[in-house]
């Protein structure tokens, strides 16, 4: 079986050694010179948007996938007939546009904060008033690790903001005081089977992931994750790894957004699961079935952003994944996956990495 993925980064990296464990061949497709992805397999050089390299990718592959979700749609449509393309090509559609994507959490009876598509200023000043302040502006499109966000606090903010994020395709969202973020992984085959991975619990800094946690131990938290991926992965007809994005809010959740593709609050499965969600997503494209996600133990995750220290190098207790890219700020260079037998071994794993490598700390108390 040979794998397309459209994307050579650190995704493309792990989705391309979960493939080789499974015997499977990766051929990428990125613009970078040096992407992590090289290290694994061949990578044609060109703009994702590149419908003759496309053409080529998709012809010396059985199934092409992407390993982030601002693959060109329409560039992607023309290789269609030519090979199978996982996750579909409307997942990937509706994932790019927050409005899109906000109606089909509503059609699916899935809980969201209330929004207000944008197109004028007036439209803000009307969505301000009726949502109420502080609220969310957003780009519809293209926005990811906290980019094209505007958080308006006073309507004198408006012109600002409007101005800000392009004057034009927007969506206003309304702040949700949430007790934490978490997210749910699920996977579907083609012949219709689904598992899906506990509830994470998630922390952020400047819109970009730090600090996975799994399982959040909340029974009912758990089902209402599960009935709303599943609702999502049986509407889509999809294939392969689904990301939900989720805040919570006491005993209920509220979607945020989805992610067609494998997640980085999933990267604590490569330790921590039965099977990782890499290996379950490229079993997926390639026709077979999911393996078990069940838990190792009490999983984290540490994110590694703008450097990596040597300390990280230096773990007497952790597993280093280092991504082989150039430090720049705000990038994600690596991770430090954890698995302990309770929350609380866990937690203090997490505030040991903390402290000694990407020195920053970690929420206390944080066991769930």
């Amino acid at each position: 079986m040979r794998i397309g993925i459209i994307g050579a980064g650190q995704l493309g990296q792990m989705l391309g050694f979960a493939a080789r464990a499974h015997g499977y061949t990766c051929l990428f497709l990125d613009p970078s010179a040096k992407p992590p992805a090289a290290r694994i397999g061949p990578v044609i050089q060109a703009r994702f948007d590149d419908r003759v390299a496309l053409a080529v990718l998709a012809d010396k592959c059985d199934v092409l996938t992407y390993e982030f979700e601002n693959v060109p749609v329409d560039a992607l449509a023309d290789v269609a007939d030519l090979v199978p393309i996982y996750p579909p090509l409307d997942a990937l559609r509706q994932a790019q546009d927050r409005l899109s994507e906000k109606q089909l959490f509503t059609a699916l009876h899935i809980p969201i904060p209330e929004y207000r598509a944008i197109d004028s200023s007036d439209d803000l000043h009307d969505a301000a008033a009726a949502i109420g302040l502080p609220l969310v502006l957003k780009t519809r499109r293209l926005g990811y690790d906290g980019k094209g966000q505007f958080v308006l606090r006073s309507t004198g903010q408006v012109d600002e903001a409007w101005q800000d994020l392009g004057a034009k395709d927007l969506i206003a969202e309304q702040w949700v005081e949430f007790d934490y973020e978490a997210s749910v992984i699920g996977v579907r085959s083609i012949s219709g089977d689904i598992v899906t991975y506990c509830l994470t619990r998630n922390e952020h800094a400047d819109g970009i992931l730090r600090i996975s946690r799994a399982p959040v131990e909340d029974a009912g938290l758990t089902e209402q994750a599960n009935a709303h991926i599943r609702r999502l992965l049986r509407h889509l007809d999809y294939v392969g790894v689904l990301a939900l994005e989720l805040f919570v809010t006491g005993d209920r959740l509220l979607a945020n957004e989805f992610a067609p593709r494998v997640h980085n609050s999933g990267h604590w499965t490569i330790e921590g699961a039965e099977t990782s969600q890499f290996s379950n997503h490229v079993m997926a494209v390639a026709g077979a079935q999911p393996g078990p996600t069940g838990n190792r133990g009490h999983a984290g995750m540490v994110n590694l952003i703008s450097h990596l220290p040597n300390a990280a190098r230096q773990l007497t207790a952790g597993s280093l994944h280092d991504y082989g890219k150039t430090p720049r700020p705000g990038r994600k260079l690596g991770h430090i996956t954890v698995v302990a037998d309770s929350a609380a071994a866990r937690d203090r794993l997490i505030d040991e990495i903390c402290d000694s490598v990407t020195k920053s700390s970690s929420q206390a108390g944080t066991a769930t």
